[in-house]
């Protein structure tokens, strides 16, 4: 008796708002600031909409929808839950631990803030131990001042010269080595930003929901905060309107062309969080009657608006760079990385009180990039016996972030850039992520039932969802999950980096290796519960007798659906 006393019951938000919050800053996380306007100026500006708009409506909407529903009426993490729906769906949570290594963005964020306090920026100038003589000043009128002497280079020729801020990143704060088979020395100060970063993330979440529920009100309200205020700075900087006139300068020729869907298709699912597993374990927390149907609708509205405006934050202040400079947009637009760690600091460097400007943004990549509850909650939710009692969720946390740190060291040396961009896209691409909910549509809207399913919804919060939602679960988003991942192997292209480095043989088959580990574990996980069940198949005279013993899972929501039909 006492044993099961000392079991903690599992925890749920405090107030709604908590819950809001936390979602809000899961799913607008960095990919909305650095990827989204790249890839809407990459694709054809205004253009690029059009097939986002379409995915989002299709895919990240209803996936969104579906995993909150699941997380709320389970009352699981995203493990668990599955085995109250559909239990060969278990296994596909193995993305998730991919998605870990963002943890080193944070990292660098951190060293650059930490660098936002020294006047000058230590980017702005080329009067540092790392720099080159090809290094250009970029606080240098027309930027044709070259730290070996008083020689003009014109800026076309840009594989003669290098920018202060491209050293300072390349060479300072990555010593980055020639190729991912030569790792280099463990760079210490983003080893100490790393340690700082999973530290910050333990005490986040060491309580669960009651110590991340107060955290959020910071974390998740912050960035936008930020957010705004670089937009309002950046719209009033000269050249600010030119670079909004080409971020949205629509090129509907580029619609035809797969690449273009691809990129909308990924930066959907990336953005909306699906398929992660967060989605589920933050609607767990909820309470089993909190009208997850209108959370879900306004969040994915949050989402893409948030996307949208953060692309006139980073375009005003390219635009600005690029008057400064006398040079076209294109040459100083950068994608991933590039445009958080290179094209922003260098047009901060050229606003006044650059370190103002700096540290507001790089704070708020720090707090955007704040990691939630995912992974630890599933894991306590598998043995709740054990990690419910006084002091045991403290302790695992401290090993599951220790393991994480340490795994990740390998992404602090000189070569660690290589490997991150090399898991980045292998591991946790749009093709996997789009497999995972093909999976999890295929759980629900074949095996739980469509149906059942938006019967739970109607339980839980009075409202029906809308048969759009109920044709997506079963029809459209499986199928347009099918095309896209068709579409991502004909479309596939081998990693290389912005300089052209070709990365060896080997470097490919463990990205390949990760790939498929992100995929397989379920279909085998599948195979494995059908080959070693011992039970009789669930035929329809079993399914009946199951319902009529009052069985949990699918049952359940059968019955939510009689007695409505006959209340």
């Amino acid at each position: 008796m006492d044993m099961q006393s000392n079991v903690e019951k599992r925890e749920h938000w405090s107030k709604k708002r908590e819950y809001i919050l936390a979602s809000a800053g899961n799913v607008v996380g960095l990919g909305n600031v650095w990827r989204f306007p790249y890839l809407c100026y990459k694709n054809g500006g205004g253009a690029f909409l059009l097939p986002y708009l379409f995915f989002a409506v299709l895919c990240g909407m209803p996936l969104f929808l579906l995993e909150t529903v699941i997380g709320q009426y389970t009352q699981e993490g995203t493990i668990t839950c599955w085995t109250k729906l559909c239990p060969l769906a278990q296994g596909n949570e193995i993305i998730s631990l991919y998605s870990r290594v963002y943890s080193i963005v944070l990292a660098w964020a951190l060293l650059y803030l930490v660098y936002c306090f020294r006047d000058p920026l230590p980017w702005a100038t080329c009067n540092n131990s790392w720099n080159t003589d090809r290094c250009v000043d970029i606080t240098s009128a027309n930027q044709t001042a070259v730290h070996s002497g008083n020689a003009t280079i014109d800026w076309k020729l840009g594989n003669l010269t290098k920018s202060s801020v491209s050293e300072f990143w390349e060479r300072q704060v990555l010593s980055i080595s020639a190729g991912i088979e030569e790792p280099g020395a463990v760079k210490w100060e983003v080893l100490l930003c790393l340690l700082a970063c999973w530290v910050a993330c333990y005490f986040s979440i060491w309580k669960g929901v009651r110590s991340a529920g107060k955290v959020v009100y910071f974390t998740a309200v912050f960035p936008y905060v930020m957010l705004a205020i670089l937009l309002v700075r950046g719209l009033t900087l000269p050249g600010a309107w030119e670079g909004v006139v080409y971020y949205l300068y629509p090129d509907p020729s580029r619609l035809a062309e797969l690449q273009v869907w691809m990129d909308a298709c990924a930066q959907v699912l990336f953005s909306y969080g699906v398929s992660s597993g967060s989605l589920i374990t933050l609607g767990s927390y909820n309470r089993k009657h909190n009208n997850c149907y209108k959370d879900s609708l306004w969040l994915c509205a949050l989402n893409s608006t948030t996307s949208f405006v953060a692309g006139f934050t980073v375009f005003s202040a390219l635009g600005f760079m690029a008057y400064k400079q006398g040079i076209p947009i294109n040459m100083v637009v950068e994608s991933g990385p590039g445009l958080a760690f290179i094209a922003f600091p260098q047009a901060a460097a050229m606003m006044p009180v650059p370190q103002l400007w700096a540290a507001c943004f790089f704070l708020m990549l720090i707090l955007l990039g704040i990691d939630t509850v995912t992974i630890t909650s599933s894991v306590i939710d598998m043995f709740p016996g054990q990690m419910r009692r006084p002091w045991r969720r403290e302790v695992f946390l401290i090993v599951f972030c220790l393991v994480c740190f340490i795994i990740q060291i390998s992404l602090t040396t000189q070569g660690g850039v290589y490997l991150f961009q090399l898991t980045d896209h292998y591991a946790a691409n749009g093709a996997c992520i789009l497999f995972v909910g093909l999976l999890q549509c295929g759980a629900v809207g074949w095996g739980f039932g469509a149906e059942r399913m938006c019967d739970v919804v109607e339980d839980m919060t009075g409202h029906r969802p809308s048969v759009f939602f109920k044709l997506c679960w079963r029809y459209f988003t499986p199928l347009i999950s099918v095309v896209c991942f068709v579409g991502f192997f004909l479309d596939y292209q081998p990693l290389t980096s912005n300089e052209g480095y070709m990365y060896p043989n080997w470097a490919y088959h463990l990205g390949w290796v990760m790939a498929l580990s992100s995929v397989v574990v379920a279909p085998i996980w599948a195979v494995s519960k059908i080959c070693l069940r011992k039970t009789p198949p669930l035929t329809g005279r079993n399914l009946r007798q199951n319902q009529a013993q009052g069985g949990a899972g699918p049952s359940a929501a059968t019955g939510l659906g009689e007695r409505r039909k006959t209340g």
